[in-house]
């Protein structure tokens, strides 16, 4: 199920033909200079322009990255708290019915 899967080599359909026998020959070396292709030339990225931030915009970036944490954390913390008073209620409904109930057995 891990294992990669490598995948087979097809089966030729149709004729197939033997390749045919080549007879070993000598080979001649030719020593020819070859002068290499010349580089495609490439355009020039276009020139985009840069981002300027000004006093100003550093502060509302700032300002809003505040707000935002402060946000989140407020969310966060209030989901928290609504957690922990869910369970401290369900804590003393257990107790008060667990308290029934052994008074309860103690009557019969």
């Amino acid at each position: 199920m891990f294992r990669p899967k490598v995948p087979t080599m097809p089966q030729p359909t149709g004729l197939v033909t033997p390749p045919a026998l080549i007879e070993p020959t000598t080979v001649i070396q030719q020593h020819t200079t070859q002068t290499p292709a010349p580089a495609p030339v490439v355009a020039p990225a276009p020139a985009r322009p840069t981002v300027q931030l000004t006093p100003g915009a550093v502060i509302a970036l700032v300002g809003s990255g505040t707000a935002v944490v402060l946000v989140v954390g407020a969310v966060l913390v209030s989901m928290l708290l609504a957690v922990a008073i869910t369970a401290a209620s369900v804590a003393v409904c257990a107790v008060v019915v667990r308290s029934l109930l052994a008074s309860e057995g103690k009557r019969r």
